[in-house]
């Protein structure tokens, strides 16, 4: 049975931040067991809360209620790009795969941006 379209599903910036989601859970995947608790958690809970956040926000009425939840995501992406720069420098992540989760990690930032300028 088809399952109906989520209004936030249709946002260019949810797609591409389940992208980085899934860029993430795939990267931590080989960190060592000792960060299991730690980086991975840290790393997998910010990328979480990005398009958590998103439709979230999506969903407010106000202005003020929309952005506040956008900006959490924006918080949530910093937060991840801070943990994924430790991660790279422990060399746990390899300048392949930082230079793919960097990007990707750009991309959906400025997807926000430009989201969150729209609703000011």
């Amino acid at each position: 049975e088809h399952m109906a379209v989520r209004p936030h599903e249709k946002l260019i910036v949810w797609q591409e931040s389940r992208t980085l989601l899934k860029i993430v859970y795939r990267m931590t995947k080989s960190f060592p067991d000792s960060e299991k608790y730690d980086l991975v958690d840290q790393m997998r809970r910010s990328a979480k809360s990005i398009p958590t956040n998103i439709a979230e926000g999506n969903m407010r009425r106000t202005k003020k209620d929309k952005r506040h939840f956008f900006t959490i995501s924006q918080a949530s992406i910093e937060e991840l790009h801070s943990h994924g720069t430790i991660a790279h420098e422990l060399e746990y992540i390899s300048d392949d795969d930082f230079k793919v989760f960097d990007n990707q990690l750009c991309r959906t930032s400025y997807l926000l941006h430009r989201l969150r300028s729209a609703i000011l």
